[in-house]
Parts: structure tokens; C-alpha cells; sequence
């Protein structure tokens, strides 16, 4: 059974990965370009030793393969968290893992640090940001993970539903708001043009929530689809 989810997931994170990289394409890469042209207007100059075309290309292979990979650690994790989701079908579990799993993993980690363009920060502090981000993203799964085990535990000693609610999200925010406060501060984007930086960081979160809705949807059809083939 367990590979037949891994399957399911693998497959499902490739078609939401390319699903994702197709909106990057066509939605956050132009905002890229308007970066790496502003800053060879300023006088900079870029390192990369693959050119804008040939990375072009490459996102695809990129999303793909983070898609499959991704995808197969949500299909391995699935029959675990399936079991103990209050939902009765696999496709409203579906929908509530990657939604959890997406909030923890990116859009808390977002508010606190938004995506930047390449252009931003100072490459000298790189190492320092990026520890900082994924201390983030580990302490906001981390936080989502004690939050569902919290509202689990409450509903199976019958605590109304309202008192439960409101203790698991406000809990959370406040397990979120302390984890703002202890985590060093976001770069400063400095005189970066503001309309820019949020178009980037808007198509950032844009191509996020495509790459997490698709592989709840897809993952949670192909579920549906095997249901019904196991009943006939």
C-alpha cells in the first residue's frame, strides 16, 4: 500500500510542478527579468554562469523534479496523517494535508521573510538569511504539526467545537508571533522599485500555492480513482 501512495505522489508532485514552473514562466520570470535589468542599468553585473534562456529551460526540470520529490514524501507521510484527519474521504484529506503542509511550510515562513529577487540583500549576508529562513520553515511546520495534534486531542475529548477552535488558533498565532519576534529581521530590499519587489514576491506566493493546490488535487483524484477501482 505504502507504494502505491508513493506512486500517486510522485506522480502527482511531477504534474504539480510543472503546473507551478508554468506559471512562473509566464508570471514571475518577466518580473525576474525586469530585476537583472535594472541592475545592469545600475551599473552591476551578473555571475551566473548559465544564461536567462538556458534557465528558462531549466525551470521546468527544476519544478518537475522538486514536484516528484516533494510529491513523494506527501505520498509516503499521506497514510499516516490520512488516518488520524477527521474528514471521511481522501480527497477532503488530500486537500487539508497540502493546505497545512503549504501554510507551515511557505506562507508563514513568506510573512516573515518574502521571496526577494535575485538583486536583493547582500550576497555577503546569503548564508546568514538563509539559515534564518529555513529555522522558519522548520519552527512553522513545527508549530502547524502541535497545532493539529492540539485540535485532535480536543475533539476526541469532546470539547465543543467554537472553545476548540479558537484555543488551536489562537495558539497559534501565538506560537507564530513569538517565532516573528525571536527570528532576525528581513533584509532591507533598500531602494529596489516597491511595485517590482511585490509583483516578485506576489508571483512567488502565486507559483507556491499552484505547486501545493495542484498536488492536493491531483493526489486527492487519484486516490478517488483507486477507491473506485478497488470497489469494482
Amino acid at each position: 500500500m505504502i507504494t502505491s501512495y508513493l506512486r500517486r505522489g510522485m506522480a502527482a508532485g511531477l504534474l504539480a510542478g510543472l503546473l507551478a514552473g508554468l506559471f512562473a514562466f509566464f508570471v514571475a520570470e518577466p518580473f525576474v527579468d525586469q530585476a537583472i535589468h535594472l541592475e545592469e542599468a545600475a551599473g552591476g553585473h551578473s555571475d551566473e554562469i548559465l544564461g536567462r534562456a538556458t534557465q528558462r529551460v531549466g525551470l521546468f526540470f527544476a519544478t518537475g523534479l522538486f514536484g516528484a520529490t516533494v510529491g513523494g514524501i506527501f505520498g509516503l507521510a499521506y497514510p499516516y496523517f490520512s488516518s488520524r484527519l477527521a474528514s471521511e474521504t481522501d480527497w477532503i484529506r488530500s486537500l487539508s494535508l497540502a493546505a497545512a503542509i503549504f501554510a507551515g511550510a511557505f506562507l508563514i515562513p513568506f510573512i516573515k521573510y518574502p521571496a526577494n529577487p535575485p538583486t536583493v540583500g547582500d550576497p555577503a549576508t546569503i548564508g546568514e538569511r538563509t539559515a534564518s529562513y529555513y529555522a522558519m520553515v522548520a519552527l512553522s511546520l513545527l508549530a502547524v504539526l502541535v497545532a493539529w495534534q492540539t485540535a485532535r486531542l480536543l475533539r476526541e475529548r469532546k470539547v465543543m467545537a467554537p472553545v476548540r477552535h479558537l484555543a488551536v488558533g489562537l495558539g497559534l498565532v501565538l506560537a507564530v508571533t513569538v517565532l516573528f519576534l525571536g527570528l532576525p529581521a528581513a533584509p532591507d530590499p533598500g531602494a529596489f522599485p516597491a511595485g517590482l519587489l511585490w509583483d516578485f514576491r506576489l508571483s512567488s506566493l502565486g507559483t507556491q500555492l499552484v505547486f501545493w493546490s495542484g498536488l492536493g488535487v491531483i493526489f486527492g483524484l487519484l486516490c478517488e480513482r483507486a477507491n473506485r477501482r478497488e470497489l469494482h
